[in-house]
């Protein structure tokens, strides 16, 4: 049988502010702080690693920070908009460098994102449909993924070296396809290296980012289509593209702006005598800034970069929104 057991009389001497702190009143206050609480260590990183750095990017481009005043850069003369005159000016030769790198850069990004895209799809698409051995092919295709940047470029330099490449190897002693060995790393075919490099290291990121797409698309639409009489060439024009629009929107924004930002592959591949054809512009603007001790000019042409990447961002982002919103 159970006993009904009275509840304790409220003390005569307690205060209501002495209930407040020991009741659950105080719940609510924390339960508002905490979500700041819990934000707090990401927003001090994020501080650290992007703003600040970015706010001294910006200043360092209105001042005249050269090597005279590199040990001590807080007392740089101030130089206004300078520094993006002499960047916009295309008469002089670090207006015209800076100009024929950006269109270096605009061919890159543009044939690199077609390219690793096209092969991305393709491989998502031919290993969509379950076989034997569709696991481990999946796995070999994300090996370049995987790969650290750096060790995966480094072994392409010793892959494209002129007299000791396996390229020229394979081209000229074993296929003949022709007599002299062609320089893939100076001259103009290095713009052919960088792409074939930057692809080879991209297109694994498409090809997951698409397979995880597929993988949204019911099998229930294809034997519809099928059934209905059609190809393999309709069902991919009419279901399978559609239904990766939004994936699409984020993959090609992405992979353009990897591409052109993209420091690690010239750099590595190339070393510091970049040639003209693969003259890209963020190691234009490194030579800019580290080879010349010029950094105020560096961080204005690094400033306009970031410009140009944000207004192609938002004018991409709208014109997608649009489109997405009238689909």
């Amino acid at each position: 049988m159970s006993v009904a057991t009275p509840e304790a009389p409220v003390s005569a001497g307690a205060t209501p502010r002495a209930q407040k702190k020991r009741g659950p009143d105080r719940r609510p206050g924390l339960s508002r702080k905490l979500p700041y609480l819990l934000l707090a260590p990401a927003i001090l990183l994020e501080l650290l690693i992007h703003i600040i750095p970015m706010l001294v990017g910006i200043w360092m481009s209105f001042v005249k920070l050269t090597k005279f005043f590199i040990a001590n850069w807080s007392a740089a003369p101030w130089a206004g908009l300078g520094n993006y005159q002499v960047a916009v000016d295309f008469d002089n030769a670090v207006g015209e460098g800076l100009l024929k790198s950006f269109g270096v850069t605009i061919a890159f990004s543009v044939i690199t994102l077609a390219l690793s895209w096209a092969l991305g799809m393709a491989a998502a698409v031919a290993l969509q449909p379950a076989f034997k051995g569709r696991s481990i092919v999946r796995t070999l295709f994300l090996v370049p993924y995987a790969l650290p940047a750096y060790a995966g470029i480094l072994t392409w330099n010793f892959m494209l070296q002129r007299d000791t490449g396996a390229v020229n190897h394979v081209l000229v002693d074993n296929l003949g396809l022709t007599s002299d060995r062609p320089f893939w790393l100076i001259g103009g075919n290095a713009l052919i290296s960088l792409i074939t490099v930057a692809v080879w290291k991209l297109w694994t990121f498409a090809f997951l980012t698409l397979m995880a797409g597929l993988q949204s698309i019911p099998n229930d639409v294809y034997e519809a289509a099928s059934v209905d009489g059609a190809g393999l060439v309709r069902q991919w024009r009419h279901i399978t593209l559609p239904s990766l629009r939004p994936v699409n929107l984020v993959l090609v924004l992405v992979l353009f702006l990897w591409t052109f930002s993209d420091f690690n592959t010239p750099y590595v591949l190339f070393g510091t005598g970049q040639p003209p054809a693969g003259d890209l512009i963020t190691f234009h603007i490194y030579n800019a800034s580290f080879l010349t001790w010029n950094f105020g000019s560096g961080a204005a042409m690094s400033v306009l970069l970031l410009i140009f990447l944000m207004i192609v961002t938002g004018a991409y982002l709208i014109v997608t929104g649009r489109r997405s919103r009238r689909a």
